[in-house]
């Protein structure tokens, strides 16, 4: 058989296992490759090549190779867990920073107990067993479950079009982790377990450096906000997705969306509330990765602190990019937009010092096709009532308000936090929401097909690792834009267009992987969206311009 591989045909013999046919190259690889990519899907190191095509290797240096690290990881820890606590039932709540937090549920979170985590999960890895994908029809499926009396994996039933019912196994240990999974578990070599607050943590790699574990952030402010609304589901009864389905099903869905958007608006005025009670304020920095909703929570901000007899001036800090020839380039040679240095930082903060002096300045209009700042007489001179509000991504970074005193900034990082949980071990990714919004919102409002949006998304995410996350716990307030329901909304949108992408462009295997959580989620019709919802800013159809 002819595969291409890296720059180089090679033929292998049909009916092996990728694992098999690329023994050496495995071994040999700089880092840890945990699955593959044959002809543009994912797909775990046991697959059999039984045709033609195109073979990439995934690493932990790539997305999805981290993705399945993190995935075989849970999957480990859920094993060690059942031999100390064999009627214990963990949940993965969230994901920080290269960390997963965790619970036990009622038994209390010790030392012991976590030392002895790490010391039965280093004993899976050194054993370095397999991990097998077994495939089952729906009636053996049906028996296996009622034999085991297992809700593991139960999720798959919900697709009546779902066939095959798939479940990874190692020695006695079964689950099933929506998505692909390492094939042995002596890969998964770093990490490590420590408790956290009043459950664990289990950190493994980066991308960046997938061969050790990064420093430990707190995040105690992204924590809380987690668990605000994952506290808050719960008792609701919607953290889950075959939870969402039933409110589907037995026509509530309009009840837990009125709740999730009154959390909102509550959470929007007590915030427009905490800028009136201080009038050293004089200025609302907005920051947040892609497709967090900045647009609309400025707009419905701006509305709460009108109430508070505040009036919201907004500037753009794209108006204050540097001249083209003074932008900095990243290491492509391209020019770099998204660096701090891209902004004029000298002007920026002349023109605030002086606006909060009650001085009136001319702000500039930046011309992207010339490369240059232009002036068209639009002056502007803050009146006492006013408050500056400036969003952007580096809104949270100091250096962009150098000349400003912290005590007239008030700063809010937002994101979609989500806490939607596929089941116990699987937990839907923020990043991968954000994701599917822009995908939505790019393909109706901008032109652009998802295969575009995908292809360029790896570039956002790193502009946000560097120039974002770092700086989220310097934020005075977070805001969490996620609505446990939007996956509902966003699925019929974007299903379609996700469809699109064929299996001979690069972008089908990233289509796929989301194609394959919308799947087991039951679509809400759009019509049910508040017009003044965040999720309008992406669906369309919303009170505020954009």
């Amino acid at each position: 058989m002819n595969i291409q591989y890296k720059d180089k045909n090679i033929e292998i013999e049909r009916g092996k296992t990728i694992a098999e046919n690329f023994k050496e190259e495995i071994e040999k690889s700089e880092y840890t490759v945990v699955g593959a990519i044959y002809n543009n899907e994912y797909v775990d190191l046991n697959e059999k090549i039984d045709e033609d095509g195109k073979i990439e290797l995934l690493d932990i240096s790539t997305k999805e190779g981290l993705r399945t690290y993190r995935r075989t990881l849970i999957f480990i820890f859920a094993k060690a867990l059942r031999k100390i606590f064999p009627d214990n039932r963990a949940t993965v709540n969230y994901q920080m920073a290269n960390t997963i937090y965790c619970d036990i549920g009622d038994i209390e979170v010790t030392e012991e107990i976590v030392e002895e985590l790490n010391k039965q999960m280093r004993k899976i890895v050194e054993k370095d067993l397999p991990i097998t994908k077994i495939t089952m029809n729906r009636e053996e499926a049906e028996e296996f479950f009622e034999k085991n009396h297992t809700k593991r994996g139960l999720l798959q039933f919900e697709l009546k079009s779902n066939k095959k019912i798939y479940m990874n196994f190692c020695e006695d240990y079964f689950n099933y982790c929506y998505g692909i999974m390492a094939n042995r578990t002596g890969v998964i070599k770093t990490f490590n377990v420590v408790k956290y607050d009043k459950g664990l943590i289990i950190r493994y790699p980066s991308i960046e450096e997938p061969n050790k574990l990064p420093s430990l952030m707190q995040n105690k402010k992204l924590k809380w906000a987690f668990d605000e609304y994952n506290e808050i589901h719960k008792i609701l009864g919607t953290n889950a997705v075959y939870m969402l389905n039933e409110a589907v099903k037995q026509k509530t869905i309009k009840d837990v969306i009125m709740v999730d958007e009154a959390l909102h608006e509550k959470k929007i005025s007590d915030i427009a509330d905490r800028v009136a009670e201080n009038r050293n304020i004089k200025m609302i920095l907005i920051a947040g990765p892609s497709s967090s909703g900045k647009t609309t929570f400025a707009q419905r901000l701006g509305i709460q602190l009108r109430i508070n007899k505040i009036k919201p001036v907004t500037i753009s800090v794209d108006n204050y990019f540097v001249e083209r020839k003074d932008t900095p380039k990243d290491e492509n040679g391209k020019y770099n937009f998204e660096a701090i240095e891209a902004i004029d930082l000298k002007l920026f903060n002349e023109h605030l010092t002086k606006l909060l002096a009650g001085e009136e300045v001319e702000i500039p209009q930046f011309d992207f096709l010339e490369g240059t700042k232009k002036y068209k007489g639009n002056k502007l001179r803050l009146k006492e009532d006013e408050v500056l509000v400036i969003e952007g991504i580096h809104c949270l970074n100091d250096r962009l308000t150098s000349s400003i005193p912290k005590d007239q900034k008030f700063k809010i990082y937002i994101s979609a936090l989500t806490v939607l949980n596929m089941d116990r071990y699987t937990k839907v990714s923020s990043s991968d929401v954000r994701l599917i919004r822009r995908i939505v919102r790019d393909y109706q409002f901008r032109g652009y097909k998802a295969k575009h949006t995908i292809d360029g998304w790896a570039s956002v995410t790193k502009g946000e690792v560097e120039n974002i996350f770092p700086f989220q716990e310097d934020a005075d307030v977070i805001f969490n834009t996620s609505l446990i329901y939007e996956l509902g909304v966003l699925k019929g949108l974007a299903t379609p267009m996700l469809k699109e992408i064929t299996k001979d462009e690069t972008e089908y295997a990233e289509a796929g992987r989301l194609l394959g959580i919308l799947k087991y989620i039951r679509s809400i019709p759009a019509s049910e969206v508040p017009t003044n919802s965040l999720l309008k800013e992406f669906v369309g159809g919303g009170d505020f311009k954009y």
